[in-house]
C-alpha cells in the first residue's frame, strides 16, 4: 500500500519528513524574528510591523538571518566532528544563498540531535530576551 501524501508532496517518506521538519523550523524561526521585532517596537513605543512594508520585511529577513546565525554559534561546539560535517555538508547542498545555507544546516543539525528542539529554546530565550530589549 503507498504512503498516503498530500497533493504536491514528495511521496518518498524521507524526503516527506524532510520537508515537514524543514518547514516547522521555517515557522519556528520566523516566530523568533517576528517576536523580537514586535517586543522591540512595543518596547521603543513605534508601531508593530506591516507585512506588506517593504522596510519591515527588510528588517523581519534580517531578523531571520540574525537567528540563525546566533542559533549556529551556540550549537557549534557542542557538536561532534561528525555533526558539524553533515551539517557543512547540508548546507553546501543548499546553492548559493545564504539564508538557504543556514537553514539546511539547522535541518542537518534537528534530524541528528535527539535534544535539537530544547537547544533550539534555549537559543530562542536568551536572543530574544537580549534583543527585544
Amino acid at each position: 500500500m503507498p504512503f498516503r501524501t498530500r497533493p504536491g508532496q514528495p511521496r518518498d517518506l524521507l524526503a516527506l519528513i524532510e520537508g515537514e521538519l524543514r518547514e516547522r523550523l521555517a515557522d519556528a524561526v520566523d516566530a523568533v524574528s517576528l517576536e523580537v521585532m514586535v517586543r522591540r517596537r512595543r518596547n521603543q513605543g513605534l508601531s508593530e510591523p506591516i507585512a506588506d512594508n517593504e522596510g519591515d520585511r527588510e528588517e523581519f529577513t534580517a531578523g531571520v538571518r540574525t537567528f540563525l546565525e546566533r542559533l549556529r554559534a551556540d550549537l557549534l561546539p557542542a557538536l561532534s566532528a561528525d555533526q558539524r560535517t553533515k551539517a557543512a555538508e547540508a548546507a553546501s547542498r543548499a546553492g548559493a544563498d545564504p539564508l538557504a545555507h543556514l537553514m539546511a544546516a539547522q535541518v542537518a543539525l534537528a534530524r541528528e540531535l535527539p535534544d535539537y528542539w530544547q537547544r533550539f529554546e534555549a537559543v530562542r530565550l536568551a536572543f530574544t530576551g537580549e534583543c527585544a530589549g
